[in-house]
């Protein structure tokens, strides 16, 4: 065959046969390449090349490559348990902090051993470098295939693919389909742990984009599985265990009453907040949440319960107590760390809320983001007997926010949106991916941010949160889920112009084509339906 070249980072190497992705890595010296980018697309290790061209490889230090190495980590657990249990099936719940939440449906019940053994056996299809062959299959093959695996939910699944063709791959005797490519073959995914959570739940702890693709160390947040187990099963209860059930409501004209139903679920939660916190008698309410977490309308609906039940709430957000943004401290590339809690001004904070409580009357401030600098608009408060404080901000799980308030006095809640409503059994709305959307769209709409420098900056905001925010969730007395199982839908409808936007040549296109791809199978409700003081509005209006 006639010969053609290929070049990467300025080296040129020239072929006379034809060769797969993967044997030209190799070829580079390349040993880590999850997944190649030609003319700004990602293609496969797997797809062939006879034809020059200029390519580059991403790794699992990039977000496409990582979101590559946990697909294939779910795929090698799946394995491993099947060769182990032969009547199993294996269940991926949702994303927890440093990995995936598995349950694993047997006849027996797990012990640390049997984990040990699934442990082993992933290690040693590791070892044994077995390929993902990709199928490229017509959507009709694969809706058969999985009804005859009797896996009726992916079958529905399969029906919402817009293309001629479906890529399910291919691991020993297992066909599946995790929404991604997957790495060319297992000797790739060498870096994982199991942690097992007992009632046949486990983590598969995996490598970490904000250390540079490194193991991280497990810590566990029993708080968190146990909210979204409950959020789950709620959804079982009412037979919309998975999407392809809220879809078909979308597609009767019916979904009107899953909303209802969400919204009065969601609105429960915030009731049974509200008497947890009065049985406390605690006078500091303390609110976190990573990045669109919806604190604003959780804070907005938690002050109104509060004060229907006689207090009086004094709202106040950390973020009008930050430094003035010259005395900023500086992160380790001494560049402004504005998640740091030191852009508080501690001090500033302390003596406001130590004179509060000593009856005088203090002028609230507020923080002007555009000159940098705290101001003040004559907006003057004055604690009562019948007083609360309701604190919003980043660092509220924090107890080095307000040190000299004793404990019992504080009340410390959680907000996250645990997307309970999974694709199928195999796949999930990961919250990241969640929060994401949510940014994107508010971002664009109330502060006119591009969608690629929202998706540019994400990985930054995840760094102050893995720092700031996850160390101290352990600290909440309640954790709020503020997802509402219908509102994938109601995004998409915006968020989808907006990933379209993204220029080709743009290095956060890859990114914004997978959550293209995360919303396809959801089909579009209607902004309209959404009730006014529903937590989404926060992010659409």
């Amino acid at each position: 065959m006639k010969e053609y070249t290929v070049t990467y980072q300025n080296q040129s190497k020239t072929f006379s046969k034809v060769l797969t992705l993967y044997e030209i890595s190799l070829a580079f010296n390349v040993n880590d390449a999850m997944v190649a980018v030609i003319n700004h697309e990602l293609v496969a290790l797997q797809e062939k090349i006879s034809n020059s061209l200029t390519v580059d490889f991403l790794n699992v230090t990039h977000a496409s490559g990582y979101k590559i190495y946990q697909a294939g980590l779910k795929y090698l657990l799946l394995g491993a348990v099947t060769n182990i249990f032969k009547d199993s099936e294996v269940l991926f719940l949702h994303s927890v902090p440093k990995g995936i939440l598995c349950e694993i449906k047997t006849s027996k019940e797990l012990t640390i051993e049997d984990v040990d053994k699934i442990k082993g056996e992933m290690a040693n299809l590791v070892i044994n470098k077995l390929p993902f062959i990709p199928y490229h299959l017509k959507p009709v093959d694969a809706y058969s295939y999985y009804k005859s695996k009797e896996q009726e939910e992916k079958a529905q699944m399969i029906q919402y693919v817009n293309s001629d063709l479906v890529t399910l791959y291919r691991l020993e005797n297992e066909l599946n389909y995790f929404y991604n490519f997957m790495p060319y073959d297992t000797s790739y995914l060498k870096s994982f742990e199991l942690k097992y959570l007992q009632n046949n739940r486990l983590v598969i702890v995996c490598p970490n984009l904000g250390l540079n693709g490194k193991l991280p160390e497990y810590v566990h947040y029993d708080n968190i599985v146990n909210n979204f187990m409950d959020s789950q099963n709620w959804l079982r209860k009412l037979n919309c265990p998975y999407l392809a059930k809220v879809n078909i409501k979308v597609a009767n004209n019916n979904i009107q009453d899953f909303i209802s139903i969400t919204e009065t679920k969601f609105n429960e939660e915030i009731l049974k907040c509200s008497d947890a916190i009065m049985k406390s008698k605690a006078k500091f309410i303390l609110i976190a949440g990573p990045s669109s977490s919806g604190k604003t309308t959780t804070t907005k609906k938690l002050k109104v319960y509060c004060e229907s039940k006689g207090y009086e709430v004094i709202n106040l957000s950390t973020d009008d107590f930050f430094v003035n943004r010259k005395d900023t401290p500086l992160d380790e590339n001494q560049n402004p760390d504005f998640e740091s809690i030191y852009a508080i001004d501690l001090p500033y904070l302390k003596n406001f809320i130590t004179r509060l409580l000593n009856g005088e009357e203090v002028e609230c401030p507020q923080f002007d983001f555009i000159k940098g600098e705290r101001k003040f608009t004559g907006h003057f408060l004055k604690v009562k007997e019948n007083s609360i404080f309701l604190i919003e901000g980043l660092h509220c799980l924090n107890d080095e926010l307000l040190p000299f308030i004793d404990d019992k006095y504080k009340f410390k809640v959680y907000l996250s949106p645990f997307m309970p409503l999974n694709i199928d059994r195999h796949n999930y709305v990961s919250t990241v991916d969640l929060r994401l959307i949510r940014r994107i769209i508010r971002d664009r709409k109330n502060r006119g941010q591009e969608v690629s420098n929202t998706i540019s900056q994400w990985q930054k905001v995840r760094n102050g949160e893995e720092k700031n925010i996850f160390p101290y969730v352990s600290n909440a007395d309640v954790i709020i889920n503020t997802a509402m199982a219908y509102e994938v839908g109601v995004l998409k409808v915006f968020a989808l112009p907006l990933l379209h936007s993204v220029p080709i040549d743009h290095p956060t296109h890859f990114e914004a084509k997978r959550l293209i791809k995360m919303l396809e199978p959801f089909f579009s409700i209607s902004s309209e339906l959404v009730p006014k003081d529903s937590i989404i509005r926060e992010f659409i209006d």
